[in-house]
């Protein structure tokens, strides 16, 4: 059996490479700082302020374009010491990378970090990861002290004076909360004149799982500001809005002159709503791309798609929302009410071939 990189190379060697600015630091050695050995973390910490600070920087940006490809990795350990690293990139990255980590040991050093950190970028960064423990908070899987000291951190921030982008990402990490002081949060962001904060509104309306959002989210997906229109699309597949599938549909009609983000963004958001005319159409643009990358995006949409009609077919009712011309309503879409919204589709949007 051939040698792996790891035990090839001893851990000193790597952080020799590290301080080595005369060559490109190897991406095969990457995958040592997943779930890192206590005593090379060690020896890692002492060579720290030794490595370049652009080399720490690439590194932690490697590490985070690995962690987003690769499921197996973890680098939790990596980014826990980095928090405290002289450089705002690295602390911003390394926030990122512990942004899926549910260790309530994070809430207070993200609060703290949130709240005090001297960059901005930084300040929301620890704002957005909080998100994961509104969400976690709501599920009753947190202390109930500690979940109400993550809306109150975020709660403060945004009606206090920092920076807009920090602000923002707070009210984002707070479309999971169920607090009666959030709904007219979201109103108010999307009203705004500020496109920024009308797409942060769409997000955490998505987030919410909350039908009252149908409307406006529907309302934002021929936007022509493209945030708002990305995260409009992105929150009526989150929220599974029925009546989002003729215009996503639509959308995708001419995938090739779509911005690619908005594009994927159309293409998983009617993975998640389903239904008639969905499959044909992402077959259709699987055939047409020859875009290795897409091809598999789509395929995992396909997969997604199989997933949500297989718990249809075991009979679980799909409540999700619909909206109509006078107000929202939750309806079970395995009803004839479905087949009667298909045919429209078919008729206003051409699904029937």
């Amino acid at each position: 059996m051939p040698k792996t990189e790891k035990t090839q190379a001893p851990f000193k060697q790597v952080v020799a490479d590290l301080l080595d600015t005369s060559k490109p630091f190897s991406p095969t050695l990457l995958h040592r700082f997943s779930d890192i050995d206590p005593a090379d973390l060690a020896a890692l910490r002492i060579a720290w302020p030794q490595i370049n600070p652009e080399r720490r920087v690439s590194l932690l940006q490697d590490l985070e374009d690995l962690a987003d490809t690769d499921t197996l990795v973890s680098f939790e350990d990596m980014a826990h010491f980095t928090l405290n690293d002289s450089d705002a990139r690295v602390r911003a990255i390394a926030i990122r990378l512990l942004w899926e980590t549910n260790n309530e040991k994070l809430i207070p050093i993200f609060i703290k970090m949130m709240t005090s950190d001297p960059d901005e970028i930084v300040r929301a960064g620890a704002a957005g990861g909080l998100g994961l423990f509104v969400y976690l908070g709501e599920l009753e899987e947190i202390q109930t002290d500690l979940y109400k000291k993550v809306e109150d951190g975020l709660l403060s921030v945004y009606h206090g004076t920092d920076k807009p982008i920090v602000r923002r990402r707070a009210v984002e990490a707070l479309g999971y909360s169920s607090n009666d002081e959030v709904p007219p949060i979201l109103e108010e962001s999307y009203t705004s004149t500020d496109k920024d904060w009308q797409a942060s509104a769409l997000f955490a309306m998505g987030r919410s799982a909350d039908e009252r959002w149908g409307k406006k989210i529907l309302a934002k997906l021929d936007s022509p500001e493209l945030d708002a229109q990305l995260e409009a699309v992105r929150a009526a597949g989150e929220l599974e809005l029925q009546n989002a599938r003729k215009p996503l549909l639509d959308l995708l009609k001419n995938p090739e002159e779509l911005d690619v983000d908005l594009r994927s963004a159309a293409i998983w958001s009617i993975s998640q709503i389903g239904g008639k005319g969905v499959r044909e159409r992402l077959e259709k643009l699987s055939e047409n791309t020859e875009d290795e990358d897409e091809t598999y995006f789509i395929d995992e949409a396909l997969d997604n798609l199989d997933f949500k009609e297989g718990v249809a077919s075991l009979g679980i009712l799909d409540m999700t929302p619909v909206i109509d011309e006078e107000h929202t309503r939750i309806v079970d879409l395995s009803s004839d009410e479905e087949e009667e919204e298909e045919e429209d589709d078919d008729f206003l949007y051409g699904t029937k071939n």
